[in-house]
């Protein structure tokens, strides 16, 4: 697979500098399942426990209705990635991923070379379910193990143990030819070796991307409210540069702040949000972004599993979409920015006038004092982040706010 970088070739779309585009972006599909085994402590995403069986087919109804009216919105665009994130979208049986996969395709023009990800967790992994969802047509699974460490899997509310972790691996390496592994560093309690050591068994099982996060206290969750002893903000400083040079040694190119991929195996959908491209999202609590040629709007579905299966399959659609917002210029600038710094390449000017419609002088004053600071290097061609950009990157988003 090629290892779709070269923004500047993306970039080279006519565009009127008035905040009109010419043409749309790349096009994604999230789809979000919303329910999980347990909720973990640290989790903000919208989840929810599943206390009874999960209406599969129903909640599959109203992603069908919801797709149904959304599709005059992309209509003709092709469909380049679907995600399919939650929640624990392995909960749901393959037959019910097969359904929708096919009812996807039905609806959409979904590229045959798409890339299909299918989050999972350790602790639903069975070997014929896998194999299901292979069959299905997912052909890349990333699994969320966060660690091989019995005594932090524990402290961060998993329902997988260390082993059940290293057996979903090695079944998801048999089965899929792309497989990411998410882990999080700054545990509770954990050490610098620790955290190496979860990176070394990681790499030991050879997936061909790698998710290293560091572990934070979100508003609303219950590590927020009851926050557990973590390492130290040197400590932690010291687990990311560590993260950095073992997988750097081990042959993962670091393209985006927590995203390490072997050549030619980025996540096409992820780099699809960090360019500023559109997706479409479905499903409960589901957010999107999707560019027309006079606007770019934001979308977010109701969150909650059974109001927003209520108003499609009852309602026909009413209070599904519970938020719609045309984004200012100003926000075009900000947006871009949050998401393509956090590209350690950066990115090409012209490709932030072909995603927004905006000369790249809309966001000059920004870019001056980023630079006067040492937070970016920039040429003509390039606008990327430094080293100390990419530490502080809050700071440097800050000099994006309010701008144009």
């Amino acid at each position: 697979m090629n290892d779709p970088t070269d923004y500047r070739g993306q970039a080279r779309i006519p565009v009127v500098m008035n905040g009109r585009l010419e043409a749309p972006p790349p096009l994604g599909l999230y789809v979000h399942i919303p329910w999980c085994a347990r909720k973990c402590p640290y989790c903000d995403f919208n989840s929810h426990a599943a206390r009874d069986d999960i209406p599969e087919a129903r909640y599959l109804d109203a992603l069908f209705r919801d797709l149904e009216q959304a599709v005059p919105q992309v209509w003709g665009r092709e469909v380049s990635s679907i995600f399919i994130g939650g929640g624990t979208p392995s909960l749901f049986a393959p037959e019910s991923i097969d359904r929708l996969l096919v009812g996807l395709r039905t609806l959409l023009r979904v590229s045959p070379l798409a890339e299909i990800t299918l989050e999972a967790n350790p602790g639903t992994f069975e070997m014929a379910r896998f194999r299901g969802f292979r069959q299905a047509g997912v052909n890349r699974l990333s699994l969320g193990v966060q660690s091989f460490n019995p005594v932090h899997l524990r402290a961060l509310g998993r329902i997988h143990d260390d082993r059940e972790a290293l057996a979903a691996a090695e079944a998801a390496l048999d089965l899929f030819e792309e497989v990411n592994l998410d882990l999080m560093y700054a545990l509770p309690g954990q050490s610098l070796e620790q955290a190496r050591r979860d990176l070394e068994t990681a790499i030991g099982l050879g997936p061909t991307h790698l998710s290293a996060y560091h572990l934070t206290l979100e508003p609303n969750t219950p590590f927020a409210a009851r926050p557990p002893a973590l390492p130290d903000d040197d400590l932690a400083a010291d687990m990311q540069a560590m993260a950095e040079e073992v997988l750097g040694a081990a042959g993962y190119q670091n393209y985006e702040t927590s995203a390490f991929a072997r050549a030619g195996h980025r996540c096409r959908h992820n780099l699809n949000y960090w360019t500023f491209g559109d997706y479409l999202g479905i499903g409960a609590g589901a957010h999107g972004k999707l560019s027309f040629q006079d606007r770019i709007e934001r979308q977010a579905r109701a969150k909650h599993p059974a109001a927003y299966m209520e108003a499609l399959l009852s309602r026909g659609g009413e209070g599904a979409v519970a938020d719609r917002r045309e984004l200012t210029r100003a926000d075009r600038v900000f947006e871009f920015m949050m998401n393509a710094l956090r590209l350690n390449e950066g990115f090409d000017p012209r490709l932030f006038e072909a995603r927004t419609g905006l000369s790249i002088v809309a966001a000059a004053p920004g870019l001056l004092q980023a630079e006067r600071r040492g937070l970016i290097h920039r040429d003509p061609h390039n606008i990327r982040p430094s080293e100390r950009g990419r530490r502080f990157l809050n700071e440097l988003l800050q000099e994006f706010l309010g701008q144009a």
